[in-house]
């Protein structure tokens, strides 16, 4: 310690003892991101004064109640922490060229947990049909790991349970690959890893949703929503039926919400399933996530975004718009009668339109894909939705273009059956003319002889 130290230390000491605060020069310790993390994260600590008037701080802290600072910076950063900095953190300011002094700061506790793996996804974690995906699972600040990945499979117990994947060999040096998204890919992945000498576990990773959606135009199953939007008020009843040609049972209900939790319609006390339609009687916003449709060979179809809000929310097309099409946005709030609010609407947060009960696009184009949201000046506004805009199939277009030809045949068959009967007439008359002066002809030779 030096020498200069000693009368902070000193002032230090009586603080803690003598209980007395200055609300004014109180110092104040925040930890980010969080006070508890796991093994190898990097952490800042941060010390901040309510000076009254001091313009420049020499900023002191200490750990577990020394009297010896271990730095002198207002934000102290712990680079690939341990369990050794785990502890109570505390900070102390004296005036730079001054007298003032602060009262030490209140200890705030630093946990560090076992080490955990992270995962993220390359590029995104919404994809469709033949795209490629990576899951990227990795531990900071140490190296040599292997990695094992899993997806979380449904339960009716208490927790669920996670799934080891069997072609572990596309999650070679921490990267698990899918070249090309198939609808059985849809699903909440994890991660860990481990090493030897020493042996080490880490817990699992954080989870990582991937959604592919289908790229046919008419899947072998709809969605049907009741009401039909993708927003909905707190407490009121929603339906989600999956409706196929056959009426088939073989469909389950499943969702995923934002606060991380895999759940199926069926085994789940949240809602009743009866045949493939599941009801919830009462919603909360607890219950906004993605929902769709499972098969019983695992594929998904109609991954739908639902969120549930307590205030205004936008009635928008649940599935995607086919270019072409009409497509009307509404702005709802469920303390009015009627509910249809006149809002502003906006796109990608530029305003569309102002003042209206509704928003009318007579004539869908790919550039009218984006999210939307609307505002009312008093009532708030709505959650974000996300409009997707298909384009025309292919097949649709052969079937079009066929059609077109087969038109354009018929058109000239008719046209040519229409004037048939007039070219019959001119030939014949053409032939009686002929045959009139090759007549006249012959009888006049005749009679010069």
């Amino acid at each position: 310690m030096e020498l200069w130290q000693l009368p902070f230390v000193f002032l230090l000491i009586l603080n803690i003892h003598s209980g007395h605060t200055d609300e004014k020069t109180k110092a104040k310790v925040s930890i980010k991101p969080d006070q508890h993390v796991f093994r190898g994260d990097t952490v800042t600590l941060r010390c901040d004064i309510d000076g009254g008037g001091v313009t420049s701080w020499q900023y002191s802290w200490y750990k577990d109640g020394s009297v010896s600072a271990f730095s002198e910076l207002q934000e102290h950063t712990l680079s690939c922490v341990t369990e050794s900095d785990a502890g109570k953190y505390s900070c102390y300011g004296a005036e730079r060229g001054g007298s003032r002094t602060s009262n030490i700061s209140d200890e705030v506790t630093l946990t560090v947990s076992d080490l955990r793996a992270v995962l993220s996804v390359s590029p995104q974690k919404w994809m469709t049909e033949g795209d490629p995906v990576t899951l990227i699972c990795e531990v900071y600040c140490s190296t040599g790991w292997t990695f094992s990945w899993f997806t979380e499979t449904v339960s009716s117990e208490s927790s669920n349970h996670y799934q080891l994947l069997s072609d572990s060999s596309r999650g070679a040096g921490g990267n698990y690959t899918i070249s090309s998204a198939a609808l059985k890919h849809t699903g909440v992945y994890v991660c860990r890893a481990k090493r030897e000498n020493p042996t080490y576990k880490t817990i699992d990773s954080n989870k990582q949703p991937l959604w592919v959606t289908s790229q046919a135009v008419s899947p072998p199953v709809s969605l049907i929503i009741s009401p039909s939007r993708t927003q909905h008020f707190t407490y009121v009843s929603l339906s989600l039926s999956c409706e196929d040609q056959s009426n088939s049972d073989r469909w389950r209900v499943r969702r995923y919400t934002d606060r991380g939790q895999l759940e199926d319609c069926l085994l789940s006390p949240w809602a009743s399933q009866t045949g493939s339609t599941c009801k919830i009687s009462s919603i909360d916003p607890t219950e906004t996530g993605v929902y769709w449709c499972q098969s019983e060979s695992g594929d998904s179809y109609n991954l739908v975004n639902i969120t549930v809000h307590i205030g205004v929310i936008l009635e928008s097309p649940v599935h995607p718009v086919t270019e072409g099409d009409i497509m009307t946005l509404r702005c709802l709030y469920p303390y009015t009668s009627p509910p249809n609010l006149t809002a502003d609407f906006y796109k990608d947060g530029s305003l569309i339109q102002s003042q209206t009960t509704e928003m009318i696009i007579s004539n869908v184009l790919k550039s009218h894909e984006g999210f939307y949201y609307c505002k009312h000046p008093e009532r708030g506004e709505s959650p974000k939705s996300w409009v997707s805009v298909r384009g025309v199939s292919n097949e649709s277009c052969c079937i079009l273009s066929q059609s077109e030809s087969q038109i354009s045949v018929l058109h000239t068959l008719s046209s040519v059956l229409a004037v048939c009967p007039y070219l019959l007439v001119t030939v014949v008359l053409i032939f009686k003319c002929y045959k009139i002066r090759v007549t006249s002809s012959v009888e006049e030779e005749e009679t010069s002889v």
